[in-house]
Formats: C-alpha cells, sequence, structure tokens
C-alpha cells in the first residue's frame, strides 16, 4: 500500500477565510472599543496632523533614491519580525506573521487561477499574487530606520484636498494639521482635476507608496495589479469607503477589484494562529527568485 506523501510541506499552514468559520467580519477594524485603541488613535492624530503636502514632497525627496540599505526580500520580511503595527487594533504580534498570514491566505483561496492577467496576457495571476501577500507590507521598514509609526503605517489617503469622510477618526484627529486650512488644499479637489488618475495624486506618506517606489525602482518582473495591490492596499477610504473616486481614472477602476480582492486577505486572515514560518519560507523563496531576486536597493 503506498503511503500517500504531501510533496509541498509548506501546505501544513493555510488559514480558512470562509466568513463562516473564520473571526467574524465586524469584529475587524473596530475604531470605537478595544484594548488597543488608545494607541489606535495617537497613532492617527499624529498622522493627521503630519502628513501635508509639503511633508510627503520632503519624504519622496528623502527616500525616492534606495540608499538606505542593501538586502534580500527575505531579508527584510526577517526586519519585520521586531515591529507591531501601532495602527492596527486587530493584531499585536510582529508583521513577519502577518506577511505570511496574508500570502497563505490568497494562496489557499487562488491555487491556481486560470484567467489571465490583462496587463500580461500569457501571466497566470497565481503565483505572483501568493507573492503579493508576502511583499505588501515590507515598507515597514521604514520605521525600523527610525521614521514614525505615524509616518509609515495605518489607513493612506490623498494629501492635497479635503480628507472625505470614511478617512479613520477623519472628525477628530485633522484640526491641527496646516493643509486642512489652506484654501489651495481644503476643497473637494484641491490641487487636482476632477478625473485624473490616482498615478497624479499625492497620498500620505507611508509603507504602501515607499514599496511601491521601492519595487519600480529595483524593477520588479510583476504585473501592473500587483503594483496597484501594493500601493493602494492601505487606501481604505478609497476601496472600502467608496470615497475618492472623483479623482479617479477609468485605469484606476479597472485595478480597484483586484485591490479589493488582495484586501479580503490582508484583513480577514489576521489571527494569533501564527504561521510556522520555517515549512513556508523555501516556497516564498522561489517566488522570490522568480520575481524580484538577489540583494535590492531600499
Amino acid at each position: 500500500m503506498k503511503v500517500a506523501v504531501d510533496p509541498d510541506p509548506s501546505l501544513i499552514y493555510r488559514p480558512d477565510v470562509d466568513p463562516e468559520m473564520a473571526k467574524d467580519k465586524g469584529s475587524f477594524r473596530n475604531y470605537t472599543s478595544g484594548p488597543l485603541l488608545d494607541r489606535v488613535f495617537n497613532t492617527y492624530k499624529l498622522m493627521h496632523t503630519y502628513q501635508t503636502v509639503g511633508f510627503v514632497r520632503k519624504k519622496h525627496a528623502q527616500f525616492g533614491g534606495f540608499s538606505c540599505k542593501k538586502m534580500t526580500i527575505m531579508e527584510a520580511v526577517d526586519m519585520l519580525d521586531h515591529l507591531v503595527d501601532e495602527s492596527d487594533p486587530d493584531v499585536d504580534f510582529p508583521n513577519s506573521f502577518h506577511a505570511f498570514q496574508t500570502a497563505e491566505g490568497i494562496r489557499k483561496a487562488h491555487p491556481d487561477k486560470a484567467s489571465p492577467s490583462p496587463s500580461h496576457p500569457r501571466l497566470s495571476p497565481a503565483d505572483w499574487f501568493h507573492l503579493v501577500g508576502l511583499l505588501h507590507d515590507l515598507g515597514k521598514v521604514l520605521s525600523l530606520w527610525g521614521e514614525p509609526q505615524w509616518a509609515v503605517v495605518g489607513d493612506t489617503f490623498p494629501v492635497g484636498c479635503r480628507p472625505q469622510a470614511s478617512v479613520v477618526f477623519c472628525d477628530s484627529t485633522f484640526q491641527d494639521n496646516p493643509d486642512f486650512r489652506d484654501p489651495r488644499y481644503s476643497t473637494e479637489f484641491g490641487m487636482y482635476q476632477p478625473h485624473c488618475g490616482l498615478e497624479n495624486v499625492l497620498m500620505s506618506w507611508g509603507h504602501d507608496e515607499y514599496m511601491y517606489q521601492m519595487m519600480r525602482f529595483n524593477k520588479f518582473s510583476l504585473p501592473e495589479e500587483a503594483f496597484a495591490m501594493i500601493r493602494f492596499h492601505s487606501f481604505y477610504p478609497w476601496h472600502t469607503g467608496g470615497d475618492y473616486r472623483q479623482l479617479c481614472s477609468q485605469q484606476d477602476l479597472d485595478m480597484l477589484p483586484w485591490v479589493q480582492e488582495f484586501n479580503k486577505f490582508d484583513l480577514y486572515t489576521k489571527c494569533p494562529d501564527l504561521p510556522d514560518v520555517g515549512k513556508l519560507r523555501p516556497y516564498y523563496q522561489a517566488l522570490v527568485d522568480k520575481y524580484c531576486p538577489g540583494v535590492l536597493n531600499w
């Protein structure tokens, strides 16, 4: 009798994101109560006070040369062993585990998705989609290089125009932001034109924008859908709140379903059942070697 052997030992960890079996969706992103609320509110208060047009432009200039460090993707993942996200009301464990939870949630739901990527017709999105789960928060290494968490983590939003209603703590945290009182930046469109496209919008500075720019700089061989997921996965007011559509181009609207699909795994795989990272690493190392190998500029 033949004994069945699982050829992939990493399959020992596959978080179940079925809404009927997972944590109640309504209990995620609770910004009204909970043991972490004070920490979360203080992070957003600082963010919404100091994230201005001038500040964001300064950070683009500071980090846009990608001369902070040279390291591999897996070295960056390991760095997140030392980071707990102070903006997250759902978890209080190192971000590296969340990276593998997200990736494995995608891998379970999309093991061999057959529909082609619109921007890469010959490429199945299956394996690169798994990799995006691992990559999406690596920009948070900024906080380990001395950047305050309010300039790294949390939901993103466009600067240079009035914050819209679905921005977290919108009514109680922007009063001290100088752009909030500047007539150039305090209207619905602010410094933008209708449907100018999100590629022309200056987003609040953080790990999303940094990682997106870093991937462009290092020429990751990923489809445009992957870049959109990385750049906008924390833009909850857009992909979940339904705001800022007046700034979107048709291309943005075409990318929105991909960002929303990614968001399900970024959010709903968070749980205290931590993965066995050692068993997962070989699978993801192979994806790194395929799409973004070697020592990279950060």
